[in-house]
């Protein structure tokens, strides 16, 4: 049986790069999308082609819809057709509102929102006309609850809420769901700059009194993205130890 073609972006680090793992070893063909460093982006192909997974990167700057349309075109030339969509790149330019410039509000939106625009819209036409499909949104708790110097990032997240949920009742007649996870405080590189005196004051707000894992959100974005999930869509599924409960 042919295996399932996934496409991540911002797969080279932190959650996406959970993602990508998690997806190999359930038996996904998986390419992923970065924008950063190639010799990171190229470590981990490389070390999951040594274990005998079908995994290949491309560099994308998915804020600039030309490039994301033919990185698409490309990656299907190469390596067939795209079954599911994993919308991870992201990025925070935390300040608060009257601090903030035009600069860090355009930076933030252009990535996380309509960077997840892009890319869906290069792939939804391809996903109608097979009548199948699976997108799988990656907002944050951010999107579901006000957080103080975010309103940036809040926006786009809660943006990526609202993207999901229209998107799942235009496209469920053709086959097609999708869905969101909203992760909360997860360990990765982003969070690892919080200091401890703030992590701290973090933690007394979970209900659990941690942060979360990649290894904690991965399985779930697994999980919507399988047939076990065929009757769910236009959902959001918080994975933050019960900050939003």
């Amino acid at each position: 049986m042919e295996k399932k073609h996934i496409l991540v972006t911002g797969g080279a680090r932190g959650i996406g790069k959970g993602i990508v793992k998690e997806l190999l070893q359930k038996n996904y063909k998986v390419s992923f999308l970065y924008c950063g460093s190639k010799d990171r982006a190229d470590l981990l192909v490389e070390n999951q082609l040594k274990k005998g997974y079908e995994l290949a990167a491309y560099q994308c700057n998915v804020k600039d819809y030309t490039d994301v349309s033919q990185t698409i075109k490309k990656i299907t030339e190469e390596r067939g057709d795209i079954y599911g969509l994993v919308n991870n790149a992201g990025i925070t330019e935390d300040r608060s509102l009257f601090l903030m410039d035009k600069t860090r509000w355009d930076s933030v939106l252009d990535t996380n929102l309509n960077g997840a625009f892009h890319v869906i819209k290069s792939i939804i036409t391809s996903f109608i006309k097979r009548k199948k499909g699976v997108i799988v949104n990656v907002s944050s708790v951010a999107g579901i609850k006000g957080m103080a110097g975010q309103t940036n990032y809040c926006t786009s997240k809660s943006g990526l809420i609202g993207f999901t949920k229209s998107l799942a009742v235009e496209t469920a007649k053709y086959g097609i769901r999708v869905n969101a996870v909203a992760p909360g405080y997860i360990n990765t590189d982003m969070t690892s700059a919080i200091n401890e005196k703030v992590k701290k004051e973090i933690y007394h707000q979970i209900p659990m009194g941690r942060e979360g894992t990649v290894e904690e959100v991965a399985p779930i974005v697994e999980l919507l993205l399988s047939d076990a999930a065929s009757y769910i869509t236009g959902q959001v599924i918080s994975i933050d130890g019960g900050i939003t409960a």
